[in-house]
């Protein structure tokens, strides 16, 4: 297996981080403060990945209804009854 090389970085936490990283280490749920870092940035890096989906997806989803034409302006008591028309057309 190939050995991952790491850099040692300086981190500020508040003092409730610290003590819930240390308590974390002690009850064994992790090994080390370091292996609780690594696992923040790999929650941290899926969140920013969801995100960057999110975007794409508004920015489709934006591009498609500037291409779909025209809007119009319509009240609430038309676009509701425009609604249960096309519903009941559905079935």
């Amino acid at each position: 297996m190939k050995a991952t090389s790491t850099r040692t970085l300086t981190v500020s936490l508040t003092p409730q981080q610290a003590a819930m990283m240390e308590s974390a280490v002690e009850s064994g749920g992790y090994a080390s403060s370091s292996e609780i870092v690594r696992d923040a940035l790999r929650l941290w890096e899926q969140r920013e990945e969801i995100r960057r989906m999110e975007i794409g997806s508004l920015k489709k989803a934006y591009d498609e209804g500037l291409s779909s034409g025209q809007g119009r302006e319509v009240d609430a008591d038309t676009l509701l009854r425009e609604l249960k028309a096309e519903a009941r057309l559905r079935g």
